[in-house]
This record gives C-alpha cells, sequence and structure tokens, in this order.
C-alpha cells in the first residue's frame, strides 16, 4: 500500500545467521582441504567450524536476535559440517581403499546426524522433552560426533611429531579403527539417551578461580598443541558419557520428588 513503511530487519538478527553460515563454509571447506590431501587443514576446518557452532547461538541469545529461520539454517549447517563433511574427509582419508564398507560407515554417520537433527527440530516447541527438562541433549550432539568420527586424524596427527610411533599411526588410518569411529559416532547421536550440555555443570563459588586456572591451561595447550589436545579432549568426552547417563537418573530422581511435593 502506498505510504506503508518498509518492513526492515535489525543487524543483529544477520550477525548469528551470518556465524552460521561460517560454520557452514568451514565444513565445506574441509572437504576440500581433504580432496587436495592437506587432512591438518581438513581436521581443523571441522574444528573451526565447531567453535562458529557454539557461538551462534550464544550469540543469538545476546543479540535478542533467535528466530526459526535462523534455527532451521543451525541444522541445516550441521548437516554439512559436521555430518557430510566428516564423513567425506574420513572416507577419503582411510576408507577409500574399502569402499564398500568404507561408505557404508561413511553413510551411517551423515544419514544419522540428519535424522538426529530432524528429531531436535521436531521438539524445538516441545517443553517436555524428559532430558531437555533435566537439562542435557538427547543423544550426542553433531559437534561432539564430529570430533568421535575424526578422532583417528586427530591421534594421527598429534602422532607425527613423536618418536617411534609409525606403528600406532598404521594402526589409527586403518580403515577397520576408523569404520568403527563412524559408526559409534553414528549409534552415539541417534540412541535415545541423555548426553552432557552445558546446563548440565555448575561449579561452587569457591572452585571458580581454580576452574578458570584450568581452562587457560586448555586453552594454552591447544594454542600450542592442538592435536594432542583435541585428541585427549575428545576421548575424555567419550568415557564421561556413561557418567551423564548416571547424573540423568539421579537429576530425574530430584525433578520427580520436586514435582511430588
Amino acid at each position: 500500500m502506498p505510504g506503508t513503511p518498509a518492513r526492515t530487519l535489525p543487524v543483529r538478527a544477520l550477525v548469528p545467521n551470518a556465524i552460521t553460515a561460517l560454520a557452514l563454509c568451514s565444513g565445506l571447506t574441509g572437504i576440500r582441504y581433504a580432496i587436495l590431501g592437506q587432512w591438518d587443514w581438513a581436521a581443523l576446518s571441522i574444528v573451526l567450524a565447531a567453535l562458529f557452532d557454539g557461538l551462534d547461538g550464544r550469540i543469538a541469545r545476546l543479540l535478542r536476535g533467535t528466530s526459526r529461520f535462523g534455527a532451521e539454517l543451525d541444522s541445516l549447517s550441521d548437516i554439512v559440517a559436521f555430518g557430510v563433511a566428516p564423513a567425506l574427509i574420513m572416507f577419503l582419508w582411510s576408507l577409500e581403499a574399502s569402499p564398500r564398507i568404507g561408505w557404508m560407515a561413511a553413510l551411517a554417520h551423515a544419514v544419522c546426524c540428519a535424522l538426529r537433527l530432524a528429531r531436535f527440530n521436531a521438539q524445538l516447541d516441545t517443553e517436555e522433552v524428559p532430558y531437555k527438562r533435566a537439562g542435557f541433549l538427547t543423544g550426542v550432539p553433531a559437534p561432539a560426533a564430529a570430533a568421535i568420527s575424526i578422532l583417528p586424524l586427530f591421534l594421527w596427527l598429534a602422532l607425527h611429531n613423536w618418536p617411534d610411533t609409525e606403528t600406532l599411526r598404521i594402526l589409527t588410518r586403518s580403515q577397520h579403527v576408523v569404520a568403527a569411529m563412524l559408526t559409534m559416532s553414528a549409534m552415539l547421536m541417534l540412541l535415545n539417551l541423555p548426553s552432557w550440555s552445558w546446563r548440565s555443570f555448575s561449579i561452587a563459588p569457591r572452585f571458580r578461580i581454580p576452574a578458570l586456572a584450568i581452562i587457560t591451561l586448555i586453552f594454552a595447550e591447544l594454542i600450542m598443541q592442538p592435536w594432542e589436545t583435541l585428541s585427549v579432549a575428545t576421548l575424555v568426552y567419550i568415557l564421561i558419557l556413561p557418567l551423564a547417563w548416571y547424573r540423568y537418573a539421579r537429576v530425574r530422581q530430584h525433578v520427580a520428588q520436586a514435582d511430588a511435593t
């Protein structure tokens, strides 16, 4: 209608979507580096995609720029950056020598990532999801699953500068090991089990300074020895997953008691 002011979109709504697009670009760039055989840059691209993915939602809430469009874009970005890209990188790095079994393992990771994100989108407007109510996620999130899937590549890169580790490097690049890790990451994404989220963790005020010191040291190690740090962090995450199941059972019991009273 004449005289009707044109609708405008605030810049704060564009910033989180731009960061999500950077995560998507990082995942696609990882595929490019894998095709070129530059495996360190391929792995780094997935790590950068995870960093951007962790920032976009928090910046959206900080700027009050959350939207349904942003949520859908984030899921599409996650499918490419943490589903398709790791699967192709690991296939080109190791599984190409066993195309049948290797491609099935790569497909399993990518498809299960898409199914997990579809389930997540279906529950966006649902507040009565049991795990969500208790502060947990349903299944392993896509960035963590991507780290699990490329853990053999992290280890292979970490062992590069260590003496007398050629046998271990050959083992980490084995088709059987890589296929097993891709299959495990696929199952962890799809299983209806609780996993850690940021809301699952809390510390007492007296531990704030030690916690900050530990985070600083981890960040320093990540800069100085990135592949060793990423390998250890991914292994620790896998080992503490059963603790999430135990912790959820305890939290669920407390929530049930609170509801009863």
